[in-house]
This record gives C-alpha cells, sequence and structure tokens, in this order.
C-alpha cells in the first residue's frame, strides 16, 4: 500500500527504517505510468520497505527542501534520510533492481 502524504507532513517517512517515496502530479504522464508499478512494488516489499506518495502540488514546501525539480521522481530513505533518488519513468525491473542495490 501507498500512503499519501498530506500537508507536507514527512513524519511517516522519517518514522520508517527503509521508505520509497513517490513525488509526483496528477498532470504528469509518467507519474501516472509509474504509479501503478510502484503499487505492485509496495506489496512485493511489505514489511521491508514502507511506501509514499506526495504530490508536488499539494506538497510544494516538501517538494521543494527534498530539491525535487523534475517529476515523477523516486526516492528511498533510510531512518529519515535520503540515500538514493531516481528521475522519471523506469520499468519494475529497473525499479527492482534499484531498490535491491540500496536497501
Amino acid at each position: 500500500m501507498v500512503n499519501k502524504i498530506t500537508n507536507n507532513d514527512f513524519n511517516g517517512v522519517k518514522g520508517s527504517e527503509i521508505a520509497l517515496v513517490d513525488y509526483s502530479a496528477t498532470w504528469c504522464g509518467p507519474c501516472r505510468m509509474v504509479a501503478p508499478v510502484v503499487e505492485e512494488l509496495s506489496e512485493e516489499y511489505a514489511g521491508k520497505v514502507a511506501f509514499f506518495n506526495a504530490d508536488v502540488d499539494d506538497n510544494g514546501a516538501l517538494a521543494q527542501s527534498a530539491g525535487i525539480t523534475n517529476i515523477p521522481a523516486l526516492a528511498i530513505y533510510k531512518n529519515g534520510e535520503r540515500v538514493a533518488m531516481k528521475v522519471g519513468f523506469s520499468p519494475k525491473p529497473v525499479l527492482k533492481e534499484w531498490i535491491d542495490s540500496v536497501i
């Protein structure tokens, strides 16, 4: 399950040992393509990685503080600290390999 971040509330990410945040927007075509892939990955990594989605239009301050300039952007955090970022659409096998290499 992918949890929605609202009101720039990053506490769920900070409280997770390992978290993946999908920074996106509803108007972004590549974001809409990656969203179902992220949802599938959230099920496969349940109990290992917490998954979040932050709409950059609704969470502008959060996106800005994270240095998000292009979307979709996927970021992996360990104990609240960003350790990896991937920008743009990637197919599921590429994302799985990326996640596995970081966690």
